[in-house]
């Protein structure tokens, strides 16, 4: 039995949502929450956008959907028990745009609605400011009640990109011919510093991700510059990966060869004399950075991020050491500093890992 992943849905539109006709309210204390108002509270993803309510509405919704697919975890007890359906959660905007009165009031067992709770009250504890509902202009309590169907599905054993059938599980994964020392030499020797650039100093490193198809042919599947070494540092990491044609043995799949992807790190350093205290820069800013990382993940979390720092002053600009502490903050709800290292990070190497989350811890 392969594993199984969660989808699921939000029908944000009024009718699907089962809101009441405006001006119904519930009594809370001394204060009213009403249950439909003239412009219902906004998920405050999208509010720097220079356009029209409507359209601010749609992006809200779409970026609440992001950070709750991120976050929600089918629960193991609800996939053992076969538990899907929609789980309906509610919870109350304040007026300036905090949340409050979280409720489940559907659920469909098995710790699903225990999982919603959880992620929207994590959302809370970041610190997010919805954009309040408004009633005759003025801002007021609002109940925001969100659907969200679970549903299991069987993975299957392979992704499509573009006309390609790539498969993620193998009964023999693809391989170079002669192992990973083989393909390590292959690389040293075939992998270029760009003509003309020796005197730039550039160092670095470009992730290829190389799709091999069962004839031996190599393509770039997805390509990841974290250094901004720019397009002739490219050419070359797709050359070197591109002429690996007819050197795999394939992988098989129930008895076939078939399509497979496999990561290549490629790295570029100079060989001039006078860029090698740039190049031992970068060395040790790499070392401190994985020194940093195992000390954060074995428990040391501020001596970890004081390594990803000192690395990173040692060598700015690097996308790979920002995304490993930003990481790191983001673990730790530090999220003005994980904001910062992500976002520059995005700037760098344009990677989009992030973009579902970004949103809510930048504010």
């Amino acid at each position: 039995m392969r594993a199984t992943i969660l989808t699921f849905c939000f029908m944000i539109a009024s009718a699907a949502l089962g809101l009441a006709q405006e001006g119904t309210t519930v009594a809370d204390g001394d204060t009213t929450i009403y249950q439909a108002v003239e412009e219902m509270p906004r998920f405050p993803a999208c509010e720097k956008l220079d356009t029209t309510i409507e359209v601010k509405n749609q992006c809200a919704q779409q970026a609440l959907l992001a950070f709750m697919y991120q976050n929600i975890i089918y629960p193991q007890e609800a996939r053992e028990n076969g538990n899907e359906g929609t789980v309906v959660a509610s919870f109350v905007v304040e007026k300036d745009g905090g949340m409050s009165n979280f409720d489940v009031l559907r659920d469909i067992g098995g710790g699903c609605g225990v999982e919603v709770l959880r992620v929207l009250e994590g959302l809370q504890s970041l610190g997010v400011k919805w954009v309040p509902g408004r009633k005759d202009g003025m801002a007021v309590r609002t109940r925001f009640t969100l659907p969200i169907k679970f549903k299991l599905e069987e993975l299957p054993p392979y992704t499509v990109a573009g006309r390609d059938t790539v498969y993620t599980e193998f009964e023999k994964p693809l391989a170079f011919k002669g192992g990973d020392e083989a393909l390590e030499a292959y690389l040293n020797e075939r992998l270029k510093y760009p003509e003309g650039w020796e005197d730039s100093c550039r160092v670095g490193r470009i992730d290829v991700q190389v799709l091999v198809r069962p004839s031996g042919e190599a393509r770039i599947l997805d390509m990841t510059d974290y250094n901004n070494l720019g397009f002739d540092f490219w050419y070359e990491a797709i050359d070197a990966a591109t002429s690996t044609y007819g050197k795999w043995e394939p992988a098989t799949y129930e008895g076939r060869a078939v399509t497979a992807a496999y990561d290549l790190r490629l790295p570029f350093i100079p060989q001039a004399a006078g860029c090698q205290q740039q190049v031992k820069a970068y060395e040790k800013a790499n070392a401190l950075g994985e020194e940093g990382a195992r000390l954060f993940n074995e428990g040391d979390k501020e001596g970890g991020l004081a390594k990803m720092s000192e690395a990173i002053t040692l060598f700015a600009g690097d996308a790979g050491l920002l995304l490993m502490r930003g990481q790191a903050y983001l673990d730790l709800k530090r999220f003005p500093e994980a904001c910062a290292d992500l976002s520059r990070a995005r700037e760098i190497s344009l990677v989009d890992w992030y973009d579902g989350v970004l949103p809510v811890i930048c504010r």
